[in-house]
């Protein structure tokens, strides 16, 4: 697009910077934080849109452009700063139409639609996304669990660099031949059930363990590999035993989602 000039760009865009700031009037509540609290948004506008956590691509709200999304989580604050976009053909966002800090999850919700075409949490984990399993697919659920295993495991454990290799010499085995089979429920009625088997020592690796997290249905039973991954800290292995600890029989076979 050519205008020719600031003005001009100003008038094109003026009636969709008016809807977005209209939505957000209308759904921001009267808890969620202030933008006077934030003395430096353009500076975090700058951070949003070179290091972004997340950016959607919206090509079905409005037939004459995509809009994009930036999200940036904004560290230990659970604060997220959204950023709503004009994108140029040579993928740079060249024109804001509204930006925003909120701790509103309900708000943000309305800023993750389209596809999600950039996530950063897949870019830090995809080591160990093995194909066949939710983590390859950048499913959320798979996501937030192995993060959340990542910081909880030894500094010494097996490097991030061995993970696909493991995962072609044991996942199949582990969830075929499993030592121990564990169910878990969580607090949002999702059920897991984890398969452990242990292993030889493996290229001088001692106390060898591998891991396979699957999500189970529970109308029929089947299960989706959420994601798997070798260790050796034992303390780590004895955080997935828990819950109902089940015999090989019990489990239906499982998919790989």
């Amino acid at each position: 697009m050519v205008f020719k000039s600031q003005k001009d760009l100003y008038a094109f865009f003026q009636k969709y910077t008016d809807m977005f700031e209209e939505s957000y009037t209308k759904n921001r509540k009267s808890t969620d934080v202030t933008e006077d609290q934030f003395e430096d948004l353009e500076e975090m506008l700058d951070q949003t849109l070179d290091e972004p956590t997340e950016i959607w691509h919206d090509d079905r709200s409005y037939e004459e452009f995509p809009i994009f999304y930036f999200i940036r989580a904004i560290d230990d604050k659970d604060l997220y700063h959204v950023a709503v976009t004009y994108v140029s053909q040579d993928d740079e966002p060249t024109f804001i139409f509204l930006h925003l800090v909120t701790n509103d999850l309900e708000l943000l919700s309305l800023y993750r639609k389209g596809d999600l075409v950039f996530d950063r949490a897949f870019e830090e984990v995809e080591f160990a996304a093995i194909e066949g399993d939710s983590l390859s697919e950048g499913d959320p659920l798979s996501l937030g669990l192995f993060i959340a295993m990542l910081k909880v495991r030894s500094d010494k454990d097996i490097p991030n660099k061995d993970y696909k290799e493991l995962g072609e010499l044991y996942r199949e085995e582990t969830i075929e031949a499993a030592d121990e089979i564990w169910r878990n429920q969580d607090t949002k009625g999702n059920v897991f059930v984890t398969f452990i088997k242990e292993y030889d020592d493996h290229a001088g690796i001692n106390d060898l363990h591998y891991i396979s997290i699957t999500q189970e249905d529970e109308n029929s039973n089947v299960h989706a590999l959420l994601f798997s991954f070798p260790t050796n800290d034992l303390t780590l292995v004895d955080r997935y035993r828990h819950g109902e600890n089940l015999q090989a029989e019990e489990v239906s076979q499982e998919s790989s989602h």
